[in-house]
């Protein structure tokens, strides 16, 4: 390590360059890795707490801290491209792949053109022909079986399983199937892959070809347990293993699907499943439905599961030269759809709905666990992402089992009330009930001995699946009963509790870890406290706050075909990777499969639609516009635990309960319909600020009354253009109250995103929260030059966005907001090139 020097000291040279001990770089990175960029008190700190550095100056330590984080960032940029170097290759070697695959189906087509051509000659020749041998040889033409007649044995299932396998390559690397490109979808490095949907085949075929950081093996294992990535998979039982003579592997399976509303039943597979190793040394797996036609061996049907019927299906695993894999997946099902209602027959005929809840699951699967390989293995939480994942899977297996029911799981019907709209189950089996009854931290005992289930579905029309969970998640008290809320906390022995290390901030007290983060699906596994939940401060045995974990996926509105989920649980005390879970909550499928146009910040002015009616909204022309008709099917499913002799009158609260959500539903899907949103453009503003074009007049002013320059770039001096400028601004432009604890008011397009969140939800984000210690000490020693010079320039750093992602900002610059009488209004905020850490 050398740096400038003029003057001669003990371990320095006279020279141009100083060079440091072996000691004081290693004294120095122990410091850097604690405080990476320190202050020049906090600098002189470091030299008076560390003799070994007692020798240098102040500024030759901040001139090695400047360097050391420049070689960091080096660093970090160098691996950055070249792990986009890799992407891109690979990705060029599959789009090329592709690019073959499109040329051979255009030589296809062609080639089919002119013999249909011919063929219609012939025929148009041949309808004058009458004579016996026509006759006799187009009868025997259609006598032929489509596949030869085989049997169980060993050499019967391998001759079924070669086939699978032909089949199967010719889908993943040919023309079986005529794929298009996935709506919504474009290839890059940053993509999941490249995804593509059937067109006019039998069944609903979907294909993903993408890249993933594991070994060819890891990802066969991960793709064999299907249920550990696809939720919708109740189970997969192995009957029966075969060794093939090649080294591969003959499986018999029987799978299971659970149901994804009320309205439907579920579906089953009976599979024979073919692992093998080509000659270029790829792995496949292959899998197929076996049917009587086959003269394989049979699975008799079972009750209340429709047996469905898998084609050629599998992934294509071929090793990545400098490690990792290239994987082709393929996924082509006939779910029957002759058997569900027929308004939900779209979402058993979309290929679409399949490449999301299956296709493209199985590389976000893949991805998330490379992810997790290369990353640190333990989260802020202290927990391990797979244990967080085996949370989020327990919470959506958990929901799925209700909502579907099963008899072989100990649930029975109630009868009803006259009213069929909700559906009542009760389980009493020790199963079920297994883990439910912990001690009260509070010593009060209370015993359940059974499960009850209060289950809906309804049809939704105009209101896009994203946006409406995204209200639920964000208000939860416009559907939700605190009451019931802690009814459910007691019923399982839930008590107070506290997260030793978790910060409640975000959207109303939320605690937002995510689980993955992608471009094209969003999963949140998050913490919600809720204070204040029990009826009276007497009563001990309702606690007086709880906390729910929370599942929430589905809210990228650009996403086609995505399914909408808020599955949340009442949790114990302790939050072990064990602890009971009851989980309740909400699904909403979409039933259109074209792409749905809306604002992704439709939620913001929600909270105020539902206070002062039709009139108080006001929402973008683009939405209006372009919405269009969107169904979508909700089902809500809530369980309760309770004592036997106490059936009825839970049984009857949960009736009601539900009716009152699906009514609070209902009132929040008027408000969101464009037919009740007025017509006129522009953005409301936040509650509590001046109109949205004055406040945004006013930034501009009080920039360039402190700055001496213009913020925005525009020749048009309009209110409204101004506010539209200020909207598209690329930095992050966001307003924060002048009071003892700041919150957010106001925050342009950009400031959204950056915080994660929506305008309405930005009000219950405090300044404090965003930043990091560094950062709030930062912001208190500037606050006051901020309130007398008016403005203040901040060195880049970290701040946290709603999520509790970081965020990297290179510089930000504050200044007061005068309004017209030059009073202070509010102090904005500028973060200038921010970006995800």
């Amino acid at each position: 390590m050398a740096m400038s020097c003029k003057d001669g000291k003990p371990g320095i040279d006279n020279g141009k360059y100083v060079r440091y001990t072996p000691e004081q770089v290693e004294a120095l990175e122990r410091l850097y890795h604690d405080c990476p960029k320190p202050s020049s008190i906090r600098r002189q700190q470091l030299i008076r707490e560390c003799p070994i550095l007692s020798n240098i100056e102040p500024k030759q330590i901040k001139v090695w801290f400047q360097n050391r984080r420049c070689r960091e960032k080096q660093r970090k940029e160098a691996s950055r491209l070249q792990a986009v170097n890799r992407k891109l290759t690979a990705m060029n070697k599959l789009l090329m792949e592709e690019n073959d695959r499109l040329q051979k189906q255009v030589s296809h087509l062609v080639y089919e053109n002119g013999y249909f051509r011919q063929h219609t000659q012939n025929t148009t020749l041949a309808t004058k022909d009458t004579s016996c041998e026509s006759v006799v040889t187009s009868g025997q033409h259609h006598l032929t079986p489509q596949h030869p007649p085989r049997d169980a044995s060993p050499a019967g299932l391998l001759s079924i399983a070669e086939e699978t396998l032909a089949e199967f390559l010719s889908k993943a690397t040919g023309t079986a199937v005529e794929w298009v490109q996935m709506p919504g979808m474009k290839p890059g490095p940053d993509s999941i892959g490249i995804v593509a949907i059937s067109h006019g085949c039998t069944g609903v075929a979907a294909r993903a070809c993408g890249l993933v950081g594991l070994e060819p093996t890891r990802v066969a294992e991960i793709l064999k347990d299907r249920p550990s990535w696809f939720r919708d998979c109740r189970a997969v039982d192995v009957l029966n293993v075969l060794p093939t003579a090649n080294g591969g592997t003959i499986e018999l399976l029987y799978m299971q699907l659970y149901a994804p509303t009320t309205l439907a039943p579920a579906r089953d597979f009976w599979l024979l499943r073919y692992t093998s190793v080509l000659e270029d040394g790829s792995l496949v797996v292959c899998e197929r439905s076996l049917k009587n036609t086959q003269n394989g061996p049979s699975m008799p049907p079972v009750q209340h599961f429709v047996r469905a019927e898998m084609l050629p299906s599998g992934y294509l695993i071929r090793p990545c030269e400098g490690g990792g894999s290239i994987i082709h997946v393929v996924d082509h099902i006939d779910l029957e759809p002759w058997s569900v209602p027929e308004v939900l027959r779209p979402l058993y005929e979309s290929s679409t709905v399949l490449a999301q809840k299956t296709t493209m699951a199985a590389l976000r699967q893949l991805r998330q666990i490379a992810h997790e390989v290369s990353q640190s293995n333990v989260t802020g939480w202290g927990r391990r992402p797979a244990a967080l994942r085996a949370l989020s899977q327990r919470l959506s297996r958990g929901f799925n089992e209700a909502l579907n029911g099963f008899t072989d799981e100990g649930w029975s019907m109630m009868g009803n009330d006259g009213m069929d709209d909700v559906t009542i189950l009760v389980n009493s089996s020790p199963e079920k009930l297994m883990g439910l009854n912990l001690p009260f931290a509070n010593g009060f005992p209370a015993v359940s001995n059974a499960v009850l289930c209060a289950k809906a579905s309804m049809l939704l029309q105009n209101v896009p699946p994203a946006i409406l969970l995204r209200f639920l998640r964000e208000h939860r008290s416009e559907w939700a009963d605190n009451n019931i809320d802690a009814y459910s906390a007691a019923a399982i022995k839930i008590g107070p509790c506290s997260l030793p290390g978790s910060r409640v901030g975000g959207f109303g007290g939320q605690v937002i870890l995510p689980l993955a983060h992608t471009m094209e699906h969003e999963e949140f596994l998050e913490v919600i406290k809720l204070e204040g939940v029990g009826p009276t401060p007497e009563d001990a045995i309702m606690p007086r706050e709880m906390f729910l974990l929370q599942l929430c996926s589905g809210m990228d509105e650009n996403a086609v075909g995505t399914c909408a989920e808020l599955i949340f649980a009442p949790i114990d005390a302790s939050f072990a990777d064990d602890a009971p879970l009851l989980p309740s909550g909400f699904r909403i499928i979409p039933l259109d499969s074209g792409k749905e146009a809306s604002s992704p910040n439709r939620t913001l002015d929600l909270a105020s639609a539902l206070e002062i009616g039709q009139a108080g909204n006001r929402a973008s022309t683009d939405y209006s516009a372009n919405s269009g008709s969107v169904r979508s099917v909700m089902t809500i499913a809530f369980e309760f635990a309770f004592e036997s002799h106490m059936q009825e009158h839970v049984a009857s609260m949960a009736r009601q309960y539900v009716r009152s959500i699906i009514s609070s539903v209902q009132r929040v899907a008027l408000a969101l319909s464009p037919s009740h949103l007025s017509s006129q453009a522009g953005l409301r503003p936040p509650l509590g600020t001046p109109e949205a074009q004055t406040l945004a007049r006013w930034i501009c002013q009080s920039y360039r009354c402190y700055m001496g320059v213009e913020l925005l770039k525009s020749g048009n001096e309009g209110s409204e253009s101004i506010l539209k400028t200020l909207w598209h601004h690329s930095d992050a432009i966001m307003c924060c109250s002048l009071k003892a604890l700041p919150v957010f008011t106001f925050a342009n397009q950009a400031g959204l995103d950056m915080l994660e969140t929506t305008l309405v939800a930005l009000q219950d984000i405090t300044l404090e929260k965003i930043f990091d210690d560094h950062g709030r000490k930062t912001l208190c020693s500037e606050f006051p030059q901020i309130m007398q010079q008016g403005f203040a320039c901040l060195q880049g750093g970290i701040c946290l966005s709603s999520m509790g992602r970081p965020v990297s900002y290179e510089r930000a610059v504050a200044w007061k907001v005068l309004n017209e009488e030059e009073n202070a209004h509010c102090i904005c905020f500028m973060f200038v090139n921010w970006s995800f850490v």
